[in-house]
């Protein structure tokens, strides 16, 4: 199926709070729209994940980066621009996102994402994306398609016909920032 149609009917479900799962620019994930906090609940309650886990956002670019945080240290966009692989950093103070994707700490992971597919859904939903393993909480990453468990492919209202034979590696690095400029690594 050809990526215009995937992506058409794709939106259809984010935007009738449905989730999804779709290849991420690293792994396949889960996802919906994250400013819809009953379909943020939908993804923790069929990955049995509390809530207080936190679940990253994937944005199209920099101006919708700065739809979710007013402030944006000066170190990310270095970060950003020297990474080789993705790179999810973990910012100070979100907004205009769902409260139950923001941590006890007042922060959000959020990662721009350039493959094509996701950055077009991106853009034409026009909001931030979730994005989570595929998988139940506490059980191993899939890293193809065909690792992904039933109870997942069940649970999600849409899945996306692209790339399922693609194998992926490894997940994004994650690198904490806060707006005081102090750098955690938090995986690499």
């Amino acid at each position: 199926m050809e990526i215009h149609q995937e992506i058409e009917n794709t939106l259809k479900i984010l935007q009738q709070g449905g989730i999804i799962l779709y290849p991420a620019d690293t792994i396949w994930g889960i996802g919906c729209d994250a400013t819809n906090p009953e379909a943020v609940s939908k993804i923790y309650k069929l990955k049995t994940r509390s809530e207080t886990k936190s679940m990253i956002c994937l944005v199209s670019g920099e101006r919708m980066l700065y739809q979710i945080f007013d402030r944006i240290p000066e170190t990310a966009w270095q970060i950003m621009e020297l990474s080789e692989k993705p790179t999810t950093l973990i910012l100070d103070k979100p907004k205009n996102v769902a409260g139950n994707l923001i941590t006890d700490d007042n922060t959000l992971g959020v990662r721009i994402v350039k493959e094509p597919f996701c950055f077009k859904l991106i853009e034409q939903l026009k909001k931030p994306l979730v994005s989570t393993s595929a998988n139940l909480s506490g059980a191993s990453t899939p890293y193809s398609f065909q690792e992904i468990s039933t109870e997942i492919l069940k649970g999600v209202d849409y899945v996306v016909n692209l790339r399922r034979d693609k194998i992926c590696k490894q997940a994004s690095t994650i690198i904490k920032l806060t707006l005081d400029n102090q750098v955690k690594i938090i995986r690499k």
